[in-house]
């Protein structure tokens, strides 16, 4: 293995590894230093194995309700040590995938902890202890995040669990208390209550999901108290006392505090970023407040490292890894690739029903000095919809009443996170709402409701 690279990448997360693939694919040599397995937290314990698990409740609901269908199951039981089996083998299978890419492009797998030096330089530790100098033209952090810890709500693995944790629990607990409502702890919160956990949900803002529509934080949690879970916003949990067999959760609401029995807590309140001991300090790369300080191209102030992915400002989410990884190479490789719109990143959140967004919600649009269109067009008068049993949820358009600009798009329900591509093209191609309304889309399909929405805004809309 070489130990000189035109591009040394420290992390093989979404923002790392395809960063590396890219580069490689623009000729340069490159080596990605990995601690752990390939593919990162997101492939191996995120994004990918916790959507396997959520598919797994799918099914358990549907079958829960499949005389609703016209068909007749018996005895149905959610086994959750097969569900975790299906949910890792799903996540190793993508990480030898992963594997299988870097040697196609002739990409060098280096494992270990790496530690950045002086004059763009990676020391590498190796398990048995051994330590390697690999050196580059250009050197990208790419390390990523981890469940964010609260002071009075340390994770012991055990009682009070991340989300690595709850990705492997061996049985089932029967009560859970989960805070925070992102998508980390309403995802978790759905598959759970959905095998038959009782789970309580703790958000400290007004809301569940509060960094969504107003519209579409009230219609999750109206689904998630019909299906049977309790919910606690403008909530605080202040102290979790784990002495005994189970945990007492004290929680602090505006009518004085109140206290939750449950079997475990899960942590569910975002992530930090993996910054310590990588050898930022040493070499002098510029943060602020826990992120590192990057230009349009992800260029810190050393010159030749660079950074992407969570550990920079910007949305903490997979594809905007990805999409910075790719616009960084292109730049270090001599091309002139337009600074990523940092305005038009979709957001997904995969619990029953789905929810997905881009761009502005209602009240920032109203807050930004916008006059508005605003078209909103429900599940339950789609055909589609009727027909799959998936009713609930709805699609809203907001738009510039001035110059017919999307402004943003707000969806919630059975496969929207399928839906929001269509929108982030749209608002890509700066295309109005009179023109989505002209785009013919197939019938019946929920996306549909896309178009309905667009005439709902210019009241031309046909089904309701």
């Amino acid at each position: 293995m070489s130990k000189k690279y035109d591009l040394l990448v420290l992390g093989s997360g979404p923002g790392g590894y395809v960063a590396a693939i890219r580069a490689a694919q623009l000729g340069l040599k490159v080596g990605v230093v990995e601690k752990e397995s390939l593919g990162g937290i997101c492939l191996n314990w995120g994004c990918i194995p916790t959507k396997a698990l959520l598919k797994s409740a799918n099914v358990f609901e549907y079958i829960s309700h499949a005389a609703d269908y016209g068909i007749s199951v018996k005895d149905a039981k959610a086994d959750l040590d097969g569900m975790v089996k299906r949910s890792r083998g799903v996540a190793e299978g993508m990480s030898k995938g992963i594997q299988f890419l870097f040697k196609k492009n002739k990409i060098d797998a280096i494992m270990g902890f790496g530690k950045l030096k002086a004059g763009k330089k990676i020391e590498v530790a190796t398990e048995d202890g051994k330590t390697e100098i690999y050196s580059a033209d250009h050197i990208i952090v790419a390390t990523g995040g981890r469940s964010r810890q609260l002071p009075n709500l340390p994770i012991d693995g055990k009682k009070i669990i991340g989300y690595r944790e709850a990705l492997v629990l061996d049985k089932a607990p029967k009560k859970m208390v989960i805070v925070g409502s992102g998508a980390i702890g309403v995802e978790f919160a759905y598959f759970y209550n959905t095998i038959g956990t009782e789970v309580t949900i703790v958000e400290f803002m007004p809301r569940l999901v509060p960094v969504e529509d107003e519209e579409v934080s009230k219609a999750l949690e109206r689904n998630f108290k019909k299906a049977g879970m309790k919910v606690m916003t403008s909530s605080e949990v202040t102290n979790v006392d784990t002495k005994g067999t189970g945990c007492k959760v004290t929680v602090k609401t505006k009518k004085g505090d109140e206290t939750i029995d449950c079997d475990v807590v899960l942590s569910a309140v975002g992530i930090s970023t993996n910054l310590e001991g990588i050898g930022l300090e040493d070499i002098g790369v510029a943060t602020d407040k826990g992120k590192v300080i990057v230009d349009d191209y992800y260029k810190t102030n050393i010159p030749g490292v660079y950074a992407i992915g969570d550990i920079v400002h910007g949305p903490a989410l997979a594809h905007v890894a990805s999409a910075e990884g790719i616009i960084c190479v292109e730049k270090i490789a001599g091309e002139n690739p337009q600074p990523l719109d940092y305005n038009n990143i979709p957001g997904c959140t995969y619990c029953s029903p789905e929810i997905a967004s881009v761009g502005y919600t209602e009240a920032a649009a109203k807050e930004a000095g916008y006059e508005l269109k605003v078209g909103k067009f429900p599940f339950s008068a789609s055909g589609k919809a009727s027909a799959a049993g998936a009713k609930d949820g709805f699609v809203k358009l907001i738009f510039d009443a001035k110059y017919g600009e999307l402004l943003g798009a707000h969806m919630i329900g059975a496969n929207v996170t399928e839906m929001i591509a269509e929108i982030v093209a749209v608002r890509k191609l700066e295309t109005t709402g009179h023109e989505i309304i002209k785009a013919v889309h197939p019938h019946p399909t929920m996306s549909e409701a896309v178009m309905e929405a667009a005439a709902a805004a210019y009241d031309e809309v046909i089904h309701i």
